[in-house]
């Protein structure tokens, strides 16, 4: 009986996963880790293909877009920090706005016993689908504190009119 009991017991409890590359995880969370303090390095990774590759140097993350369907315009707001009105371009055809812009900046400390410069550049795309139809030649764009905010008037068409329908 003391053999069946110890086969029910041994039935009865689920096999744990083996996890043949846990030591390696953990090796690689230790060395990530001790390279944080070098992070302008590109260090490799080892269980993601994508570490191995160069970083983009030309890349800059979209601007984030906000969108508001008011009643007499669209209003399009996007973020472009550390850009100046002349490194920014905004084109609209039809229903469709592409904000495109470079961004340039350096920075220089010089102190007695340090040396550091920084130099970010990039370029910036975004294509828009407007939310309703506009009209091509009253638009209005203003930048102001690294915010663009571009003002687009509704057609007569696109404007909706709100009507009150009666439920019985």
């Amino acid at each position: 009986m003391a053999t069946s009991e110890a086969l029910k017991a041994k039935e009865a409890k689920p096999a744990a996963p083996v996890r043949a590359l846990a030591p390696m995880s953990a090796w690689e969370r230790e060395m990530d880790r001790l390279f944080d303090d070098f992070r302008h390095f590109a260090w490799p990774r080892f269980f993601k293909p994508e570490r191995w590759l160069a970083p983009k140097e030309d890349f800059v993350r979209p601007p984030a877009i906000e969108i508001s369907d008011e009643k007499d315009h669209v209003v399009v707001k996007a973020e472009l920090p550390g850009m100046s009105k002349d490194d920014i371009e905004v084109n609209l055809t039809d229903s469709t706005l592409t904000i495109k812009g470079e961004k340039k900046r350096e920075k220089e400390v010089k102190e007695e016993n340090r040396y550091w410069s920084e130099r970010e550049y990039g370029s910036i795309f975004r294509s828009i689908d407007l939310p309703a139809e506009v009209k091509l030649d009253d638009v209005k764009a203003t930048f102001k504190d690294g915010v663009l905010e571009i003002r687009l008037a509704k057609t007569e068409h696109a404007k909706r009119k709100a009507v009150k329908v009666q439920v019985q």
